[in-house]
């Protein structure tokens, strides 16, 4: 099929929204008041409204949520793209790559990194070339926190009053131990046999939240065997130390592996979940948008 000239002039104009709207939403974005805005851009306030309007009108979608200009969920999306597509246009043929090039520095739990976002990083990696991840552990129980970092992975019950921050992924919990446990100490038919076993211990993920969901009148263990890592205590369970309380997500390679498998059918929501945090004005890099919006996906 082919089209005139005149066609395919229309098809690009739908396709490409003029520059001087974008640049005027990268700009209110940026700098959340149109006065300023009209500034930077030397235009007039009304024109930067005219501008917002319009390209809302193409994307058929809102992209400033509240009069604090705000972005919705299709703004911070779509201000990773123009921002990409900007930095694009602002390298010169034959100017040298490294320039383009973006620095995002990554704070996680060692878990999370281990068992979700490493297997599904090359995805973005692929998706961002120009973008290099420096990746920091972070462990706020024990107070090692990337502080220098962009963009921070939290769990907990997300009351995080210093920073912005969504939500990633809740999850259940279940108790898993290696095989050769269950065939020394099993079977496991009732949650009543877990009396007299070594519960393996950890301040990140209390027995009680299974205890209560499952009726089952015990007490948090407070002896034996403690582990301020989740990945720890799934290693020490799969060398046969005892039971440890674990999150699917998290505890997901070792099930799949073998090296763990679940005692019983029966789940308990956990009171924590994963949580994406950053400081005020982090998104306004493009590469963070990016990043917020790939992890946000990549979870669901």
């Amino acid at each position: 099929m082919t089209h005139s000239p005149s066609a395919l002039n229309s098809i690009t104009a739908r396709r490409i929204p003029p520059i001087q709207c974008l640049l005027t939403f990268e700009a209110l974005a940026r700098l959340r008041s149109v006065t300023q805005t009209a500034e930077e851009l030397c235009v007039t306030p009304s024109a930067v409204s005219h501008r917002v309007k319009q390209l809302e009108q193409l994307l058929g979608a809102r992209l400033f949520g509240r009069a604090d200009f705000s972005l919705t969920t299709d703004g911070t999306a779509y201000l990773a793209h123009v921002r990409e597509g900007l930095g694009a246009l602002q390298r010169f043929p034959g100017a040298a790559a490294s320039p383009g090039r973006r620095r995002l520095k990554l704070a996680v739990t060692p878990t999370f990194a281990r068992s979700i976002l490493i297997p599904r990083l090359r995805q973005f990696t692929e998706a961002y070339p120009e973008i290099d991840i420096a990746l920091q552990v972070s462990i706020p129980l024990l107070d090692v926190i990337g502080e220098d970092a962009d963009l921070m992975v939290r769990f907990g019950a997300g009351h995080y009053a210093d920073v912005e921050h969504f939500e990633l992924a809740c999850d259940t919990v279940t108790p898993l131990a290696s095989p050769s446990f269950v065939r020394e100490h099993g079977p496991f038919e009732r949650p009543e046999d877990l009396e007299g076993m070594p519960l393996l211990r950890s301040p990140l993920e209390p027995w009680r939240t299974w205890f209560t969901a499952t009726g089952l009148d015990m007490t948090e263990p407070n002896e034996g065997s403690q582990f301020n890592d989740i990945g720890l205590m799934c290693d020490a369970a799969a060398a046969s130390m005892g039971i440890a309380l674990v999150r699917h997500k998290l505890g997901a390679p070792w099930l799949e592996n073998g090296t763990l498998v679940r005692l019983f059918d029966i789940d308990a929501p956990s009171p924590h979940a994963h949580y994406l945090c950053w400081k005020t004005g982090i998104m306004d890099r493009w590469e963070c948008a990016a990043f917020a919006e790939w992890l946000r996906k990549a979870m669901g």
